[in-house]
């Protein structure tokens, strides 16, 4: 038998939930005030009206109280200002602060989350789920993956793109690129892999005197004077230097220990050691390292990057089975199996995971508890009383109701009491 996939609810469905309830408790309290009045009108019909009476009377008054101290938390009741109502709007600034240290004390401290992930088997999961990605119940996947995508575009991507956009920055400031750059450059000439590049220079050299050779023949016959150009000897004189430097390039080419080359080898050498040990040097090549990363194109390079990022998660996300497809795939269920057969490699990885978080708490909590603090701060007093509303007013309609049908039911105890005792 096929299993339908359920649908997951409405963004708006506790709202609406909510709003259906607070209708079903004001018309059971508009109820018990037209049951009362009924009741008051004919109670000369028949003395068991009385018990009607009193019950109706008490639900009223029950069920006012409780719509008094339901409104009071989100508002003023009838707009009026009472003192003590509003509560929540009120004091939207200290709930959120509230909130960030419950979320401190009791979640984002280390012994705390070292205590539950040391119960967490996240490399043994992991490679269960690697090892068979299609095994398990697809709804919850695909709720999964619904679930994440949904919390990864809810996010403020102005503010979560230009976090990691200036944490990519800022990792590339701190990158020292002087050394490694050095170092490159003396392993290449180590292993006579510079020799190609000196080739490719000396070749690229010929290719452009061959195709501005005209540029000298002008500043020669420019600068000659009135009677080289008269006898011609300017063209001769411009294909003679043409003519050496073509020459010499071809010298350079065709013998590796040519002296040119030899000079330009000593010059990438002292290049690479002052890479490496010169403060100055590291000094320049710092500066123009920050002014490439200032620079408007890189920024734009960085911006391309980050939204690539975002939309291959997305996408990976959206539709797990494709990410677990092809080569990719098998290289992945591959590692799962590993996992699952390999005990000391699932301790190594639960150990660093379980450090990574503890040392991500310890770094971050701080942080995460003020954001949620002064994220709270920015809102206005209608968004928290709009979402706290809707994620309980579902619950407190409930408390009217049941203050209504209490109530009632004291108000029939007591009149029972003075009418049979």
């Amino acid at each position: 038998m096929k299993l339908l996939p359920v649908p997951l609810p409405a963004a708006d469905a506790p709202v609406r939930s909510s709003r259906d309830m607070r209708m079903v408790a004001t018309g059971m309290l508009l109820a018990m005030a037209a049951l009362f009045l009924i009741a008051r009108a004919t109670t000369h019909v028949h003395p068991a009206i009385g018990f009607v009476q009193a019950f109706a009377e008490a639900a009223m008054v029950g069920g006012l109280a409780d719509w008094f101290a339901v409104t009071a938390l989100f508002r003023h009741p009838l707009g009026l200002p009472i003192p003590h109502t509003a509560i929540i709007p009120r004091n939207k600034d200290r709930i959120g602060d509230t909130l960030a240290l419950f979320l401190r004390d009791n979640f984002l401290t280390p012994a705390v989350v070292a205590r539950r992930m040391q119960r967490l088997d996240v490399a043994g999961a992991t490679g269960r789920f690697l090892a068979s990605p299609s095994g398990g119940d697809g709804r919850l996947r695909e709720g999964a993956s619904r679930l994440a995508a949904d919390m990864l575009e809810a996010l403020d991507q102005e503010r979560l793109g230009g976090m990691v956009k200036g944490a990519i920055a800022q990792r590339l400031r701190g990158v020292n690129l002087s050394p490694l750059i050095g170092q490159a450059i003396e392993a290449a000439m180590r292993d006579g892999r510079h020799a190609p590049v000196m080739d490719g220079i000396i070749h690229w050299a010929d290719r452009t005197l061959e195709a501005n050779d005209h540029l000298i023949r002008q500043m020669v016959h420019d600068r000659a004077g009135k009677i080289l150009r008269w006898t011609g000897l300017d063209e001769n004189l411009s294909n003679a230097i043409i003519d050496g430097l073509r020459r010499l390039l071809a010298e350079m080419a065709a013998d590796p220990g040519h002296s040119l080359r030899l000079k330009a080898e000593e010059g990438m050498t002292k290049l690479a050691q002052d890479l490496q040990f010169d403060a100055g040097m590291q000094e320049r090549v710092s500066r123009i390292r920050d002014e490439i990363v200032d620079n408007p194109a890189m920024q734009r390079w960085i911006d391309g990057l980050w939204e690539q990022a975002r939309s291959g998660l997305l996408r990976a996300i959206r539709d797990p089975g494709k990410a677990m497809a092809g080569r990719l795939g098998e290289a992945l269920q591959q590692l799962g199996g590993t996992l699952q057969e390999n005990a000391r490699l699932r301790l190594l990885i639960n150990r660093f995971v379980r450090r990574a978080a503890v040392g991500a708490t310890a770094a971050y909590g701080d942080s995460i508890v003020t954001l949620v603090s002064e994220t709270v701060r920015g809102w206005d007093a209608g968004t928290v009383t709009s979402r706290l509303e809707g994620a309980v007013g579902r619950d407190l309609q409930y408390i009217r109701i049941n203050g209504t049908l209490v109530g009632g039911l004291v108000g029939l105890a007591i009149h029972c009491v003075d009418t049979f005792f």
